[in-house]
């Protein structure tokens, strides 16, 4: 079944394995309850933040048209994101990493539309629209950041994944779902934490999804911009904890310089975090991005990083020197004398030049796999790529010409070459046989049998990434997360609690109620002696009405709640704070 969503131009370019991801966002899912906690941590977050995040934050707040009182409609967003030429997007928690950072290469902001519970204000491991869009989008506004972040996309999703990488990604997403769902048995949490905790401690030698990952958890989530000694809040994590916000600038939290060497720091997801990273500025950013980028196979090329994708066991690209791309799940890498002499696919591999396939060459063509040699011919400086009309019919690769080809590291080819292909440059990128026979020592690596042989010509590997050269190539709408996010149970308690909210929230708006606010107060008293969050709403109006006597019966309501819930004292606290700009308590 398809799923339909508002668009724009900036999503109608999305690929269609990135729009797999994108739900509906239907803002009628969003209770009062809802509503209240969004303005909760907006009150507090703005009144807060407005001394420790970067200046940007404010002025993104307004520019992409995120509003205090009422949790953002996506589509009104993408109005006002479009003057900064960003969109956004409805997603369900969280999505694999690969996908994320592609949405961004394409400047468009994935958003998990579900809210916190009341129960989870402080903090929630879940991705939510408080997370994302209210600490992701306001810092895009930002052009230099905004460029950092499309760049990252454009990087990170050609990062080379681990076996590992995914089943960390789903450990991850179950916890989230797990902690945020009401009434989840405290065994199944514990579970489900200690499988994060295992996988974290024995991930191996980390990938390079793994590392780019933890660049990203130390900038766009937690990252801290200005001095060691004063620093200010951008990290979208920070930006929308009201805890988090608050402990990572004390001295509990150690405060180190912003480079590299981040990218071993691995993190926790469950946890506050120890220590937090401090870029001088955001071009600084883009400097250690690019310093990471050229340790990344899709720069370095060579043996190294075929043997990164054979590992991952998902689909990826080599690109030879001569620009030909070969995409497939890569499974074998005949090495010589620390070169890679011959790659193997196993499967549906296709063939590209410059992101597109190459005619002919997809993976109904080469639907059992690709093999091919690769370098230098032996006892030949020339390289067949180089070779001119002159130097091809010298060699015998001709149209038409019976040839054996010995290439360095034992590989030979032998066959009767029927055409040969060309890139733009003039460059030879493929040949093809019939009649052919490929080895390798005294291994058979292709035989005549198995049909015609088309040969890859490149005397090394330039580069190697995860997925495709052409999204086109392959069928990638596969997506089926393993878990899915759990919404809010509904029972009567929990309903009628629903509609007081919404009375006090027509109250505040100068709307018709379906109560005054004391007949509120004397239900949520009575009928819900935990909840402090309508309490702190209908303070706030009582306090503008100048009625002294029920203010006075409303603290002293909250106080029996902080007696009797310590966990919530806080934010009771900061609450009666924003109402009368001072600390009565």
């Amino acid at each position: 079944m398809e799923t339909h969503f508002e668009s724009n131009p900036l999503i109608d370019r999305l690929p269609k394995h990135l729009k797999q991801f994108i739900k509906p966002q239907d803002y009628s899912d969003y209770t009062p309850i809802n509503q209240a906690v969004w303005r909760y941590v907006m009150r507090k977050n703005v009144d807060y933040l407005s001394k420790v995040a970067h200046e940007s934050y404010l002025e993104g707040l307004e520019k992409t048209g995120l509003e205090i009182d009422n949790i953002p409609n996506m589509y009104g967003m993408n109005r006002i994101l479009k003057e900064i030429g960003w969109a956004a997007v409805a997603v369900d928690g969280f999505i694999p990493p690969n996908a994320f950072m592609e949405f961004q290469a394409y400047n468009v902001l994935v958003i998990a539309s579900d809210i916190r519970q009341l129960e989870h204000i402080e903090y929630t491991p879940a991705p939510d629209i408080i997370h994302e869009g209210a600490g992701h989008a306001p810092i895009i506004a930002n052009p230099e950041y905004a460029e950092y972040l499309r760049r990252f996309g454009e990087i990170g999703c050609k990062a080379i994944s681990s076996s590992h990488d995914n089943e960390m990604y789903e450990a991850v997403r179950l916890l989230s779902i797990l902690k945020e769902a009401e009434d989840t048995p405290e065994a199944e949490i514990k579970a489900a934490e200690e499988r994060v905790e295992y996988l974290q401690n024995n991930m191996g030698e980390l990938s390079e999804m793994a590392r780019i990952r933890n660049l990203h958890w130390w900038t766009v989530e937690y990252g801290l911009i200005g001095t060691v000694e004063n620093p200010k809040i951008y990290g979208a994590g920070l930006l929308s904890s009201i805890g988090e916000s608050a402990w990572c600038m004390t001295d509990n939290v150690k405060k180190i310089p912003y480079d590299i060497s981040a990218a071993d720091q691995s993190f926790d997801i469950t946890k506050p975090q120890p220590q937090l990273y401090v870029t001088p500025d955001f071009a600084h950013l883009s400097l250690v991005l690019e310093e990471f980028a050229n340790t990344m196979a899709i720069r370095k090329g060579g043996p190294k990083s075929v043997k990164k994708l054979i590992d991952s066991g998902a689909l990826g690209t080599i690109e030879l020197s001569t620009g030909l791309q070969i995409s497939g799940v890569f499974t074998n890498v005949i090495e010589d004398e620390g070169k890679s002499v011959y790659i193997q696919t196993t499967g549906k591999t296709a063939l590209a030049s410059r992101e597109k396939e190459l005619v002919g060459h997809g993976t109904e063509y080469h639907a059992e796999g690709f093999g091919s040699p690769i370098g230098m011919l032996k006892g030949i400086n020339l390289a067949i790529e180089d070779m001119g009309p002159r130097d091809l019919k010298a060699y015998d690769i001709y149209e038409g010409k019976q040839v054996t080809l010995e290439f360095e590291g034992n590989i030979v080819v032998s066959g009767e070459i029927v055409t040969g292909t060309r890139n733009l440059q003039g460059e030879i990128v493929l040949i093809k046989f019939k009649n052919c026979t490929v080895t390798h020592k005294d291994t058979i690596l292709f035989q005549p049998e198995w049909g015609i042989y088309d040969m890859a010509v490149g005397k090394k590997i330039t580069s190697a990434f995860s997925g495709p050269a052409d999204v086109n190539s392959f069928d990638m709408i596969t997506h089926v997360p393993s878990s899915t996010t759990i919404k809010a149970k509904v029972s009567p308690e929990r309903q009628e609690l629903e509609i007081l909210y919404q009375s006090v929230r027509d109250i505040r708006e100068g709307k018709t109620a379906t109560t005054t606010l004391k007949e509120a107060f004397g239900a949520v008293s009575a009928n819900h002696p935990n909840d402090w969050l309508l309490c702190l709403e209908i303070a706030e109006l009582v306090y503008k009405q100048n009625d002294n006597d029920f203010l006075d019966k409303i603290i002293n309501h909250l106080e029996l709640i902080k007696v009797k819930r310590p966990e919530v004292v806080l934010l009771i606290n900061n609450g009666l704070e924003l109402i009368f700009e001072k600390n009565l308590v």
